[in-house]
């Protein structure tokens, strides 16, 4: 008895000791620890509960607060809004807005929620998420699952009212799968959400929503854009939300030749484009089983194809609109080539899921390598410099 007593003993101080661990490098952002006991743990179960208990944990912060320190070099500033640092996290990872405060303690230099609809709607039916392991991408249908204006706008107020809270939030907006009125589902998320929201997103590229890429068209967009830029412009107060406009990287030659003319229309201006969404296509090369799966796909193979769409808008428009870079970005090499195609900030969504928190510091210290390697002081004088894929 005494033996098995003390055995007994030892297994307990031996597996408090382990949670104890666990705790303290879930905590302190161990990377070694995510990349070899965490991610593989939470892999085994299917992708949108995986997904659920990521946001759970940032939501209750339970994955801790990173203790990286932004260098100056990563400091910047679009549309009059201060970035601690251009990475931020793109909208689908916090759909209904409830864990901001969460992931921009991890070290995000903003965070977009979204998209948001109108009304509350279920989104397309379940499974609707797929791991390509050997891609490092995703594919997904979730069409626009959404708790709606209210909820959302809620939870939101909530944030801005503690004055401890500096952080930089992004509203993604969409429209409700049976809206017989979308420009009218968009302008009622422009009224609502503009005395919360740092910048606003008008998502018309997802390819889960019947119809939706449609108005990416030269003569919807334009309707589209007309009506929207005036809802903005009626806000109440001097201070009204900048508006961006999302794009798929689908869209051919002429078609973002085309959007670019309608920009250049004072009417349809907007403040900036995030570049890029999901894509449709399937390369040849992707060898994971899942690739036959519809929805759209992001993570690894969309890295080239966003770039390229922001290498081509910024040149088309100019250099006149800011674009947020979004697509394939697992590296600060990755953030830095988006960077220097055009965008003057950058978003993450599957090196997240792929690799957990620790990927945000990673992705910070190494894109301030490159800048520091190429003679940049900061983030802005990059912008556009030339993209130097290979």
């Amino acid at each position: 008895m005494p033996a098995l007593n003390k055995l007994k003993s030892t297994l307990l101080v031996c597996s408090g000791g382990l949670s104890v661990f666990s705790a303290l490098s879930i905590y302190n952002g161990s990377e070694p620890f995510h990349e070899k006991f965490v991610l593989p743990l939470v892999h085994k179960l299917d992708p949108e509960t995986s997904h659920n208990i990521a946001l759970t944990a940032a939501k209750f912060g339970l994955i801790g607060q990173s203790k990286f320190k932004d260098p100056d070099s990563l400091r910047t500033k679009v549309w009059q809004l201060n970035f601690s640092n251009p990475l931020g996290i793109a909208a689908g990872f916090d759909k209904q807005g409830e864990a901001v405060e969460g992931l921009h303690k991890i070290g995000l230099g903003f965070v977009e929620v979204g998209s948001v609809t109108p009304f509350p709607q279920p989104g397309n039916d379940k499974p609707r998420v797929f791991r390509l392991e050997k891609d490092e991408a995703i594919i997904n249908r979730y069409g626009f699952n959404s708790e709606g204006h209210d909820v959302v706008y809620d939870r939101l107020k909530k944030v801005r009212s503690r004055d401890d809270f500096k952080g930089v939030i992004g509203v993604n907006l969409g429209k409700n799968r049976l809206s017989d009125d979308p420009v009218g589902d968009y302008v009622k998320g422009i009224k609502k959400f503009g005395d919360v929201a740092d910048y606003l997103v008008i998502n018309i590229s997802s390819p889960n929503t019947p119809g939706l890429r449609t108005w990416q068209k030269k003569q919807q967009l334009r309707e589209l854009l007309t009506g929207l830029v005036a809802a903005r412009d009626e806000l109440p107060g001097p201070k009204k939300p900048p508006l961006l406009l999302k794009l798929a990287p689908d869209l051919t030659q002429e078609e973002r030749k085309d959007i670019a003319s309608v920009l250049q229309d004072k009417k349809c201006t907007v403040d900036g484009l995030v570049i890029s969404n999901t894509t449709v296509e399937r390369l040849p090369s992707l060898q994971s089983e899942n690739v036959g799966e519809e929805g759209g796909l992001s993570g690894r193979p969309l890295s080239e194809p966003s770039t390229r769409l922001i290498e081509d808008m910024y040149k088309l428009t100019k250099g006149q609109i800011p674009i947020i870079g979004v697509g394939g970005i697992f590296s600060g090499r990755d953030a830095y080539e988006k960077i220097r195609a055009g965008a003057s900030l950058i978003q993450l969504y599957t090196s997240f899921i792929y690799h957990g928190p620790p990927r945000v510091t990673r992705i910070k210290k190494e894109l301030d390598e490159h800048l520091r390697s190429d003679g940049f002081l900061n983030v802005a004088e990059a912008v556009g410099k030339g993209n130097y894929l290979k």
